[in-house]
């Protein structure tokens, strides 16, 4: 059975080959798209090939030149760590918080020892 294909996300694609995709999409040549953006076909084909790293006000008007918009942002990214228990840990002394870890600590090791004895079992 064959490898199914991989399918690159967006944060796989250069800004080169993300505009490749969306003139192939729109059924244009390098040459519609300058005409349209009012550039070069060789302007296109440079940031196609990756030559040269557009800016984002360059993409955003390529992107408009296909009716397209050209989103670019960014989010705060989620660790995994749930905030409000870390504001809540801060309100503990020192002491407390060693306490509370140590506790932790004796639980991991408890259980630790349950895995292995089910295993050896």
């Amino acid at each position: 059975m064959a490898d199914a294909p991989q399918i690159a996300t967006l944060e796989d694609l250069t800004p080169g080959e993300l505009l490749r995709q969306a003139r192939i999409r729109h059924e244009l040549s390098q040459e519609q798209l300058a005409i349209r953006a009012g550039t070069t076909q060789s302007a296109i084909a440079r940031i196609e090939r990756d030559r040269v790293s557009p800016s984002i006000k360059t993409l955003t008007s390529l992107f408009q030149a296909m009716e397209e918009d050209f989103i670019f942002g960014s989010r705060r990214r989620d660790w995994g760590v749930d905030l409000t228990l870390n504001q809540k840990n801060f309100g503990f002394t020192p002491t407390q918080r060693l306490e509370r870890g140590l506790g932790f600590s004796d639980v991991v090791r408890e259980i630790q020892g349950e895995t292995l004895a089910k295993r050896a079992a």
